[in-house]
């Protein structure tokens, strides 16, 4: 049998914490992965240096995760095509609005028969539909059941060794077993799970509930109030998941994806660092972004505003109200306080 090529397509502070894993990972199953994996890098300046050759060179991301060692097995490249060259299995790890052009550019250079995985944390909803990016990139690039990746996995710490749990959906059993050893290790506990529905809709829903969060810190209303708009926003998940993607299993939203990732997210994530941010500072979400996220980009208040259009487009709005008063709060100039008034 022919040994699988890994490409990873991203290296912001999530996808070197993946790399590292997938890096070591492929070294234990020597015989089903080649050793080589390659990283595309979005090249950047670095101090006067391109940043693939920074990395290349010390073993390391200073830019999006300093301090982190990669495995010499790791390799930074610079082009996209020349990254994905015959690879075999692929990770997508890079912010979703970037996954159409990526996937254009890098079409014809992967192996036949090649196998994906997406650990995008977001959907593109549009006042029509719903689109999945596993199911997106499926259609680009003709690989049948792209699996899904999401948990309750803060980049930084999962860089660190600390110990945590991750969700796979994965419809074919033995794509599945294939990503359970890519990924999982002693710290990092992998769940292989059918409904990547699921597990993709509550990676990008719990960022819009995590907004709320953020608003509840700034204006000081304490854990109750923190936990009530967690149980609150885990049942508008449910609710949206179960009313516009009919087999979305309950279980899921008890998976690492589901409740784990969002008591993660409204306690130490970007959104919800962001909202309390906007809260303390009365700054705009755009320049609050530049100042404190290093060059990532915020996803909640995107897709709090998508979720309103494609709820609006079916007069539904007001059956998800917190979903709906993150929304309005900020883009609309509503009251802060609707934040507990309103939902």
């Amino acid at each position: 049998m022919d040994k699988q090529r890994v490409c990873i397509i991203g290296s912001g502070n999530w996808g070197s914490a993946v790399g590292k894993i997938v890096g070591e990972n492929v070294l234990k199953f020597e015989d089903i992965f080649e050793p080589e994996v390659r990283q595309w890098v979005f090249e950047e300046n670095y101090q006067g240096e391109k940043l693939t050759d920074v990395i290349n060179r010390e073993r390391e991301n200073p830019k999006y995760l300093p301090g982190i060692r990669f495995p010499p097995n790791i390799t930074a490249v610079p082009d996209l095509v020349d990254a994905a060259q015959d690879a075999s299995v692929i990770v997508f790890v890079l912010p979703h609005q970037f996954v159409r052009g990526v996937c254009e550019k890098m079409r014809d250079a992967i192996a036949p028969n090649a196998k994906a995985i997406s650990l995008i944390k977001g959907l593109e909803i549009q006042p029509e539909e719903v689109t999945l990016f596993s199911e997106e990139i499926s259609r680009m690039l003709n690989i049948a059941n792209v699996a899904a990746l999401s948990g309750a996995n803060i980049a930084d710490e999962v860089a660190q060794q600390r110990f945590c749990e991750t969700t796979i959906g994965c419809r074919n059993e033995e794509d599945g077993q294939l990503f359970f050893k890519l990924f999982n290790t002693d710290y990092f506990h992998v769940n292989v799970i059918r409904d990547y529905v699921g597990v993709e809709l509550c990676g990008a829903l719990k960022n819009v509930v995590a907004v709320g969060a953020g608003i509840s810190d700034g204006l000081g209303y304490g854990s109750n109030t923190k936990a009530a708009i967690i149980r609150l926003g885990l049942l508008e998940m449910r609710k949206f998941g179960q009313t516009f993607f009919g087999g979305v299993e309950d279980s899921t939203f008890f998976e690492s994806c589901g409740i784990a990732d969002l008591i993660t997210t409204c306690n130490g994530g970007r959104n919800r660092k962001v909202a309390e941010a906007f809260v303390k500072t009365g700054k705009p979400i755009e320049q609050l972004e530049d100042e404190l996220l290093n060059g990532q980009k915020l996803q909640g208040t995107l897709t709090a505003q998508e979720v309103h259009q494609f709820l609006a487009a079916r007069g539904r709005n007001k059956e998800f109200p917190l979903f709906d008063t993150v929304y309005r709060i900020i883009y609309e100039g509503a009251p802060l306080e609707s934040i507990v008034r309103d939902i």
